[in-house]
């Protein structure tokens, strides 16, 4: 009876040990899995660092060789400016001369058209005074053709005098249409196209234009 008991311990005992041995190799495992993981968390953020890196050092590395050239040309229109201004003072030299010698030219040339000038001026007097008669005679002439105008007009006037005819019709009931004004007088327009306007008498006098 004891040995059974004994053994029976002795195989609850080996049962717990196994147990306890199962469960600190899970717990070593799953230490491990957190680990590599972690691991290959912080190796991924460098390989991001390390790529931003990479890129900001090639963006500075183009913006530094961009400038570098901007020097260079700058240096290049540098030297073209010199090499431009030297020979524009040897051309601004050669060009004083020229100028100094057209000078003397021009003012000569100044000198004989004074001279042109006042014989001009004699001419122009001259040319003016043949102008002046012109144009007075011009005025006389506009002022004649202005009265003969004047005098056409008022004999136009005369034959186009308007004419008027009394009759004994009286004004009707129903006004025409008034279409304008004769001696402070309405006139109307009938149904035919007759002008006319009433006189004191009450009755209709036509209009004859």
């Amino acid at each position: 009876m004891k040995k059974l008991l004994l053994l029976c311990f002795v195989f609850i005992l080996s049962g717990n040990f196994y147990a306890q041995q199962t469960a600190a190799e899970k717990k070593a495992e799953k230490a491990k899995n957190e680990k590599a993981a972690k691991a290959k968390k912080e190796s991924q953020e460098k390989a991001a660092k390390a790529k931003s890196d990479v890129k900001d050092k090639t963006a500075k590395a183009e913006s530094e060789a961009k400038e570098a050239k901007k020097k260079v040309t700058k240096a290049k229109s540098d030297i073209k400016a010199k090499e431009q201004a030297t020979k524009a003072k040897s051309d601004v030299k050669g060009k004083t001369a020229k100028a100094e010698s057209e000078a003397k030219e021009a003012k000569k040339k100044v000198t004989e058209a004074k001279s042109d000038v006042k014989a001009k001026e004699k001419e122009q007097k001259v040319a003016k005074a043949k102008a002046a008669a012109v144009n007075e005679k011009a005025i006389q002439t506009k002022k004649k053709a202005e009265k003969i105008q004047k005098e056409t007009t008022i004999t136009k006037a005369k034959r186009t005098a308007v004419k008027v005819k009394e009759t004994t019709e009286k004004a009707p009931t129903v006004p025409d249409r008034i279409t304008g004004e004769y001696n402070g007088k309405k006139v109307y327009t009938g149904p035919r196209g007759g002008k006319y306007y009433i006189n004191s008498n009450g009755n209709k006098t036509y209009i004859q234009e």
